[in-house]
């Protein structure tokens, strides 16, 4: 491929993996009241052959903790999250929806998602908004 070719951050970052003949990277996305869901989405999608590099959300916001107990310090922590969350699926090679439940942020992610032309899988496919 030329560098004509690679005319976009995403289209170098698909062939720097290429290149480096990395794993197929997956980034789970779905509401936090999953996190146990996805935890054996991680595992599964881990030990899968071939095995795939996993990304997920971080932090569960809606268990309490001394990190996010401040309303003000846990707004900004969420935007940071949410920016943060999708560079997860910029650098995915595709995404994966755990969970029986798709709220506003689950949505958005996979709308943004897919208009960058990442697949979307879900553990539950018939919660798809694009079906």
């Amino acid at each position: 491929m030329d560098s004509a070719q690679l005319s976009t951050p995403e289209a170098k970052l698909a062939d720097a993996k290429k290149q480096l003949n990395f794993p197929r990277i997956v980034v789970i996305c779905g509401s936090t009241r999953f996190m146990a869901e996805m935890a054996e989405a991680e595992l599964r999608e881990t030990i899968a052959r071939p095995a795939k590099i996993v990304v997920k959300p971080g932090c569960d916001m809606k268990s309490s903790h001394d990190l996010w107990s401040d309303p003000v310090e846990a707004q900004a922590l969420q935007i940071r999250l949410d920016e943060l969350h999708r560079s997860k699926i910029v650098l995915a090679d595709e995404v994966l929806v755990v969970g029986d439940y798709i709220g506003d942020s689950t949505r958005a992610e996979i709308a943004y998602a897919r208009s960058l032309g990442k697949p979307v899988r879900f553990t539950h496919p018939e919660i798809d908004p694009g079906a």
